[in-house]
């Protein structure tokens, strides 16, 4: 069965080749990020630090673990079942993940794409790689001595005021963060000014890799949901759609199967559409 690439996070972007590359990092180091469609096969190099030292978590979902299709979600379930497994390169930088769901609230996921590509090349760690120049997450510090021009100079003014009290906090607090499991990392992310429910469940399923406790209810999932599967007509509301999707996955291995695999298709879908707007 074939594997597909989940691309939903915005450092993802085509190499001239046709691939797909992101830089992370990861203890510390640098870590360059290809896809490539041809050979279904996600490989990682450093750019800095030891060669030998841990690769990045990748972590794969089969199909097999989508609920059983009840009644009424047969079309969207044989989509998905479609893509086969799902490769996800799980965010090791859970500062990185704060920033970008921060960068994704209010505004499509094509402008948020833009922003992260303006914030992090004009302020973040730039690296010359074999998919060009590319940059990883201005550091808290960085951010907190940025003047308000500086963020508004590269689209971000919006985001001001909210990355500052994220960069305070992180820098407080972000030991402690990266050890707590997702729900605690939501509870105390939500204390953090500007970092409302979605945000934090945002970016804390991007750190854990635990879509299970992605909001549900967000445009972007009922939406690429309808476009998976035309057919079908989903509720309007967030709240009555989480009632749906939670029906649809009662456990907790199925819901973060059926989450991550419509975010899946949605990710190639919006290569050349903009994306839906984010909430707090």
């Amino acid at each position: 069965m074939s594997t597909t690439i989940i691309t939903e996070h915005p450092a993802w972007l085509t190499t001239g080749k046709g691939e797909r590359a992101r830089l992370v990092e990861h203890q510390g180091a640098a870590w360059l990020a290809i896809w490539s469609d041809k050979a279904r096969h996600l490989a990682l190099w450093p750019l800095m630090g030891d060669a030998a030292a841990e690769q990045p978590p990748v972590a794969y979902t089969s199909s097999i673990e989508l609920p059983a299709a009840p009644d009424g979600a047969e079309p969207l379930l044989d989509e998905l079942v479609s893509l086969g497994t799902v490769a996800r390169l799980n965010n090791p930088s859970l500062w990185d993940a704060i920033v970008t769901a921060l960068l994704r609230q209010v505004v499509t996921a094509g402008q948020a794409r833009k922003r992260h590509h303006s914030l992090y090349a004009a302020y973040g760690r730039s690296f010359t790689t074999a998919a060009g120049e590319l940059a990883l997450a201005p550091t808290p510090e960085t951010l907190l001595q940025l003047s308000d021009e500086g963020y508004a100079a590269v689209g971000c003014k919006f985001n001001t005021s909210a990355l500052r009290a994220a960069a305070e906090a992180y820098l407080d607090c972000g030991e402690k963060w990266a050890t707590l499991d997702a729900e605690s990392l939501i509870k105390e992310l939500v204390e953090v000014p500007r970092i409302g429910p979605w945000t934090a469940a945002a970016a804390a399923a991007d750190y854990t890799g635990d879509f299970s406790i992605y909001p549900h209810g967000d445009l972007a999932v009922r939406t690429w949901a309808g476009k998976a599967a035309p057919g079908l007509v989903f509720p309007s509301s967030d709240r009555e759609f989480e009632a749906l999707w939670r029906r649809w996955a009662p456990s907790r291995s199925h819901l973060h199967a059926l989450t991550l695999f419509t975010l899946t298709w949605g990710s190639h879908d919006l290569n050349d559409r903009g994306g839906q707007p984010h909430r707090p």
